[in-house]
């Protein structure tokens, strides 16, 4: 079942209780609004940590330190806003990285009360909180050039899959396999680290089974695809 996906825009609004269990709240952001939830962006800065102040210090260009500044006030506004806090007293960790053991995983709150995973690609943030660990990715659809430097690195099926369709079709289908392997691979922890051959996803209109994992497509504006994934239970064998 794909989730609603609520709209944080310029004025407050109330957020509701925390997802717990396998549910799971989706919001879409503007990145390039002035006002987050009631909080000017420019001068924004003090709400946020010290590691997301150096991280938008290092982007060269304004466009892309205001896009990513408003996205991680807007996810401080929700985390707080589930957490019951304020958005600057939200303390953001790094998980442990489950393929080096480096301090370097999942995003996370400390203390662990809530999962939540936060993409943004072009005008547009996705931010996904849930009870379990959960990975949401959007992204513009490629260019035919990217789709061309990304279709070996993925799965052989999806190789095949992809290079057989027409090129008006394969633009979209390449950006929904992207989305859908990033939204896993956030949602494991593992990112980019072990490739983009596993998990195979498909790039049919609807995603492939993937074991643990229940893996949708989300809506998304024309130009973009998005992606959301979260970890299910796995029921035990009946002796």
């Amino acid at each position: 079942m794909t989730p609603s996906l609520n709209r944080l825009g310029r004025t407050a609004r109330r957020i509701g209780e925390p997802p717990s269990g396998e549910a799971v709240a989706v919001w879409a952001l503007d990145t390039t609004s002035d006002v987050v939830a009631g909080h000017p962006v420019t001068g924004a800065r003090w709400m946020l940590g010290a590691a997301e102040r150096e991280r938008a210090e290092r982007l060269a260009r304004q466009r892309d330190r205001h896009r990513y500044v408003a996205s991680h006030v807007g996810l401080r506004v929700l985390l707080g806003g589930y957490l019951g806090t304020a958005p600057e007293d939200v303390v953001l960790v790094r998980e442990t990285c489950p393929c080096c053991g480096g301090p370097h995983g999942r995003p996370a709150v400390a203390g662990g009360a809530l999962h939540f995973s936060l993409s943004h690609s072009g005008d547009l943030a996705y931010l996904a909180f849930c009870g379990v660990p959960v990975g949401v990715d959007v992204e513009e659809v490629p260019s035919a050039a990217s789709v061309a430097d990304i279709l070996p690195s993925l799965h052989p099926a999806e190789t095949a899959e992809l290079a057989g369709m027409p090129e008006a079709e394969r633009r979209a289908a390449a950006g929904r396999v992207w989305c859908r392997k990033e939204a896993c691979l956030k949602a494991s922890g593992t990112g980019l680290a072990l490739g983009l051959v596993e998990p195979y996803v498909g790039s049919a209109s609807a995603p492939a089974t993937v074991p643990g994992w229940d893996l949708t497509d989300l809506p998304a504006p024309r130009g973009y695809t998005a992606a959301l994934a979260v970890r299910v239970r796995t029921p035990f064998a009946q002796s």
